[in-house]
């Protein structure tokens, strides 16, 4: 449990850095993205049969990498729309 949740981190810290731009996002925020971006990469890669979704493969950690960036774009939309209407 704490290799995935250190995996998480790893994961939206990476996601974060090549997003362009300054993202408004905490320590909380990053770590629940990269983690669910983790659970979204390790079920593609597993459905591209590259192993148990659960394992650490390099198919499985580039999706998961590219399903936080697209989480963070997500997550800072939401939040922007948010922001405007206040």
């Amino acid at each position: 449990m704490i290799g995935f949740i250190l995996a998480g981190l790893i994961i939206g810290a990476l996601a974060r850095l090549i997003k362009p731009g300054r993202q408004n996002l905490g320590l909380l925020a990053t770590l629940l993205l990269g983690l669910v971006g983790s659970v979204i990469g390790g079920a593609i890669a597993s459905l591209l049969g590259t192993g148990n979704m659960w394992e650490l493969n390099i198919l499985g950690f580039i999706v998961s990498v590219i399903a936080a960036v697209l989480l963070i774009g997500v997550a800072e939309s939401v939040a922007g729309r948010r922001h405007v209407r206040r």
